[in-house]
């Protein structure tokens, strides 16, 4: 039992000594520092330059379109008609986007009634259609009203659908501009 106990006491004296030789070496490599490695540098990338945004264009104004339709009068009467309305707002937005133009507003009558009355009514047609114009923001310095009676008639006076065509207020460009308001 000697035998026993000294190889016991050998043998945990061994297993004790590899133990504290495994934790000693445990701890020195726990407390070396992993090697650091060089960082390599990222191969030098070529900027290639952007083009430079392209220059804001500048919206170009709308050219007017002075092709205006007749503005049409029932008889003997100097009030506008409902279905006149588009026809004067389009006018209108037209003659506003070049306040350098000037217009005529041409007023007419069929040819009943008597050629004053007809004179006064087409004079009163003209200014109804200026009043408008003014109203929706053109210049009133920009047109000129006047009433011509039953002259230049566009329908046949003879007719009742003659004389409703010749019940009207034409437009126009002032004489001596064209299209773009500048001097012939």
């Amino acid at each position: 039992m000697k035998f026993f106990k000294s190889n016991f006491a050998a043998t945990t004296v061994i297993v004790l000594a590899l133990i504290t030789f495994q934790a000693c070496k445990t701890k020195k490599l726990a407390q070396q520092p992993a090697p650091v490695k060089p960082v390599e540098k990222p191969a030098p990338v070529a900027v290639v330059p952007r083009p430079a945004p392209p220059a804001p264009v500048a919206p170009t104004a709308p050219k007017p379109d002075y092709s205006f339709s007749n503005v049409q009068f029932d008889f003997n009467s100097a009030v506008l008609k409902t279905e006149s309305y588009p026809i004067l707002d389009k006018a209108a937005l037209n003659m506003k986007l070049d306040p350098s133009v000037k217009f005529n507003l041409s007023g007419y009558a069929s040819i009943e009634g008597t050629e004053e009355h007809n004179m006064q009514l087409s004079e009163d047609r003209a200014n109804a259609v200026k009043q408008y114009l003014v109203n929706s923001g053109v210049s009133a310095d920009n047109l000129t009203a006047k009433g011509y009676g039953t002259a230049n008639p566009v329908g046949d006076n003879n007719t009742e659908a003659g004389r409703e065509l010749n019940r009207r207020v034409a437009m126009a460009v002032a004489g001596g501009q064209n299209s773009t308001g500048t001097s012939r």
